[in-house]
């Protein structure tokens, strides 16, 4: 098997594995309890919300620890939203965000709330004069993706967040597929909130952290027990945090030496596809992109079939976010950068990771253009565009 999805989920690490396996066995003390076990529970999990903090460039009490980065986001817009709406009703965002925060936006839009919803360029970029001249007096949240989880385009954080703050709006940034391959820091880029996932960085799946700025007027999440300093009540996965925790460092080792070479790789990758195979397009920003990330789309083809097709030969891929593989719409984000739905169905996300080698990806390229070249053999809209000289009207 060749893995090639790694920005829909990676494997935990081994090393990952062995730290969180003891909170199942061992260290398993509720960390609420007052007896020895517990508080040895509860000594472990709060240095594990140090260590994540000291990666973002944050405080300890800072950390939340939550389920997943769609709660996390979820939590960063109807909780800051409703907790700030004597203020102001007014959110900005972008077209290209992920679902967990689209969809959180359209709810808070129900409670009467207005969402301004950016525009962004061919390459999946917004403009920042377009940013400033959307914010209003009744703007209480900018909420805008760290890094684009299809296209891989790398948003301009840190002058969005000046501007937030020089306006003394609150900033988010869901940073979900950022984390873990780029240098993050919450104080210098003036991020006041943050939401990442484990499973993104070879830690396991659910768990999640929302990273809350002190001062930040925002509500609880969920009611019940005095967890997470009363704001997410609920026993806390202390494994998963434990994970989480150990993923996370060990994503940041030698950090700047893994980018090069998946940079290197995955430069390789799209200069063969767009060389070998016609009519091939690469999706995004070329170089402005996070390491790992290449997407295309390949004309006259369905990008369920061309998956369906490399699965065959052992390629895991996806045509887009994992959350919304199972739709036969065309990618929100790919409509967006202004590409019509015949092109945009044609998609394929390919994400390497520390692991990938360049012989994955010539064996990758080969099944790819053979692919290619059946479906576009099979495909109506192949023919006529062959019988027209390829000429149409795209």
């Amino acid at each position: 098997m060749i893995y090639l999805d790694n920005s829909a989920t990676t494997p935990v690490k081994k090393e990952v594995m062995d730290e969180m396996i003891p909170y199942f066995t061992e260290i398993y003390g509720n960390p609420s309890s007052l007896y020895k076990l517990s508080r040895d529970t509860k000594r472990n999990l709060e240095d594990a919300r140090e260590r994540v903090a000291k990666l973002l460039g944050a405080e300890k009490d800072e950390i939340y620890f939550t389920a997943s980065g769609t709660e996390s986001d979820n939590w960063a817009i109807k909780q800051l939203a409703r907790a700030n709406k004597k203020k102001g009703n007014h959110i900005i965002t972008t077209k290209i965000e992920h679902h967990a925060i689209l969809h959180a936006c359209e709810e808070m839009e129900k409670e009467g709330f207005e969402v301004t919803y950016l525009e962004v360029d061919s390459e999946g970029k917004i403009s920042l004069d377009d940013l400033i001249k959307s914010i209003k007096d009744e703007t209480i949240l900018i909420t805008i993706m760290y890094a684009n989880n299809e296209i891989g385009s790398i948003m301009p954080i840190p002058e969005i967040g000046k501007i937030a703050r020089e306006k003394g709006i609150t900033f988010h940034t869901d940073a979900v597929q950022a984390v873990g391959k780029l240098n993050i820091d919450v104080k210098k880029e003036n991020i006041d909130m943050l939401s990442l996932s484990g499973h993104k960085f070879n830690g396991p799946r659910g768990i999640g952290v929302l990273y809350i700025r002190k001062g930040i007027k925002i509500n609880s999440f969920m009611h019940g027990g005095g967890q997470e300093r009363g704001k997410r009540a609920g026993t806390e996965n202390v494994p998963g945090i434990m994970g989480l925790a150990k993923a996370f460092e060990i994503s940041m080792e030698n950090r700047e030496e893994k980018n090069k070479k998946s940079v290197e790789l995955r430069d390789y990758l799209i200069e063969r596809v767009l060389n070998e195979i016609p009519y091939s397009i690469l999706n995004g920003h070329r170089t402005d992109r996070l390491p790992n990330n290449a997407n295309f789309c390949f004309r006259f083809i369905e990008g369920e079939s061309l998956l369906l097709a490399l699965d065959n030969f052992g390629i895991c891929a996806s045509s887009g976010s994992a959350c919304t593989s199972g739709s036969l719409d065309p990618s929100h984000v790919l409509l967006a950068i202004g590409l019509p739905h015949e092109i945009a169905h044609g998609s394929l996300r390919l994400s390497l990771s520390d692991e990938t080698t360049k012989e994955e990806i010539d064996f990758t390229i080969e099944k790819l253009k053979s692919v290619v070249e059946r479906l576009r053999n099979m495909s109506p809209l192949w023919e006529d565009f062959v019988r027209n000289g390829g000429k149409d009207n795209v």
